[in-house]
């Protein structure tokens, strides 16, 4: 017999079979794995955006207020009551006369 007809032998071909169906089991795998981390580094970046989004939206409505606290604490004071009074309604103490300008 010839040294070729030896080396295929069916245990030898058996292995060579298993092999190859570990290769594919392991591609295979190797392409889902591929796959989903795509998948999820798409969706990460969406939600990042979203939480940009929604921390620059809290930064605002923080801003905002803050600004309408002072607005209130300034609201409580007599006299910036009546500056207001004054400057916006055109209305002044008893005894003033108001100066208006074109």
């Amino acid at each position: 017999m010839s040294s070729r007809s030896m080396a295929a032998t069916p245990a030898v071909t058996g292995a060579r079979r298993r092999l190859k169906l570990l290769l594919f089991v392991v591609i295979l795998f190797l392409s889902w794995a591929g796959y989903v981390l795509i998948t999820q580094s798409g969706q990460i970046d969406d939600r990042s955006r979203q939480l940009e989004e929604a921390n620059r939206k809290l930064a605002d409505a923080q801003a905002r207020n803050e600004e309408l606290k002072l607005q209130i604490e300034r609201l409580n004071d007599d006299e910036y009551i009546g500056q207001l009074a004054r400057k916006e309604h055109g209305l002044g103490l008893p005894g003033e006369v108001p100066i208006r300008t074109k």
